[in-house]
């Protein structure tokens, strides 16, 4: 029998166009899951299907506003007229750099609307389905800045610290149903949102500020999608059925091991 099967399963993946949640997605295939990736970029979502039908295994693209409720909960019904959901991710979420005073009512919004307002638009539209399953899993990505303070991180700590609360309520709301939710804390990870953030905000400096920024960790590079993926992988299997209600750093270091 193989270790971390997903065969039989099926998972839904927000932002699974890009980063990490594109390894997941992948990852999530390669194991056997029927993986539906729910992205605002469908062309970056379709991208992924491709890869995913290329090495034989069955995935679907839905255009999707994490944070429109009712767009959330026209895909899940449609998805779910063929059976259960049995693996909630939810990855998607966007950024922002800036203390308080640099923040906006607008930027405010925004990221409320899709970091926290759209896990739970997926926990709420996911949730009858997870229950049939009688062993459903939710899986969010909160941040190193969930639990310390970044400097100028203000409106993106905020929300990352609403998910990994989230992440406890649900645990200890629905573990009577069978239900597991974790999260995963990541450090900084080197995706195609990074690299644009430096050639934006660096240009001309993009290797120096690169570097820089990698050495923030204290094992010395930023982390790869891929290694996001794999833990996500172990936390959604069958071999971590008795993990539920907890948040697993995944930083290089950052949060325990700077400043000692």
């Amino acid at each position: 029998m193989t270790k971390f099967s997903l065969k039989n399963k099926v998972a839904l993946v927000t932002g699974g166009g890009s980063g990490i949640g594109k390894a997941i997605s992948l990852t999530f295939a390669k194991q056997g899951a029927k993986v539906h990736i729910l992205d605002f970029n469908l062309e970056a979502a379709n991208e992924t299907v491709d890869e995913i039908k290329g090495f034989g295994e069955i995935a679907e693209a839905h255009k999707c506003d994490v944070s429109n409720q009712s767009n959330v909960n026209t895909i899940v019904e449609a998805i779910t007229k063929n059976g259960p959901i049995d693996i909630l991710i939810n990855n998607a979420g966007i950024a922002h750099v800036g203390n308080i005073e640099g923040v906006e009512e607008a930027d405010l919004d925004r990221l409320y609307n899709v970091n926290i307002k759209g896990v739970y638009n997926c926990i709420k539209a996911c949730l009858p389905s997870l229950k049939q399953t009688g062993n459903g899993v939710i899986l969010n990505i909160a941040s190193i800045a969930s639990t310390v303070g970044i400097n100028d991180r203000f409106a993106y700590s905020m929300t990352k610290g609403a998910v990994l609360t989230m992440t406890y309520s649900i645990a200890k709301d629905f573990i009577k149903d069978g239900i597991r939710c974790n999260s995963i804390a990541p450090g900084r990870v080197h995706t195609p949102f990074v690299d644009g953030f430096i050639k934006n905000n660096y240009p001309g400096k993009e290797e120096e500020m690169f570097e820089k920024l990698s050495q923030t960790q204290p094992i010395g590079r930023m982390g790869k999608p891929q290694e996001m993926a794999d833990l996500v992988l172990f936390l959604c299997s069958d071999e971590a059925g008795f993990i539920t209600g907890s948040n697993y750093a995944i930083d290089g270091g950052f949060v325990t091991l700077n400043g000692n």
